[in-house]
């Protein structure tokens, strides 16, 4: 039993190619926002979407309805009533969406390197879906 979320990485566009350690930072970062958040997702789940531009800017308008790319999403699954059971499918925690381009061009403008502005974004997308709000 692992006291952190089970983290699926799911890379949806060529451009994160560039990127080929992008998997590993995201569960790094996300193991390390459980930790010091001290969250109860043992044995929950989320999945990230390593997305670009384009895909993000369609999710931002369909959720949000705000037309412009974005650099993260975060979507928190609805939890059911009450408690679940030992033979209860995982809890999921929801979805990340996060997006090349603008993470890309964040990183330069703000001269950090891509790793860390990943780390950041991916931290943020992860305390959304565990309740924490801006």
């Amino acid at each position: 039993m692992s006291a952190f979320p089970a983290t699926e990485v799911l890379v949806t566009a060529e451009c994160w190619q560039a990127e080929p350690n992008a998997d590993a930072v995201i569960h790094r970062a996300i193991e390390a926002a459980a930790e010091i958040a001290d969250a109860d997702v043992a044995d929950a789940e989320l999945a990230v979407m390593l997305t670009d531009d384009a895909g993000i800017r369609t999710l931002n308008a369909n959720w949000r309805s705000i037309d412009k790319p974005t650099n993260v999403l975060s979507f928190p699954a609805l939890q059911p009533e009450g408690t679940g059971g030992a033979d209860d499918a995982p809890r999921m925690l929801g979805d990340i969406a996060i997006a090349y381009e603008t993470t890309r061009r964040e990183a330069d403008e703000e001269q950090k390197p891509f790793d860390h502005h990943l780390s950041h974004l991916a931290v943020h997308g992860f305390l959304h879906l565990i309740g924490y709000d801006h």
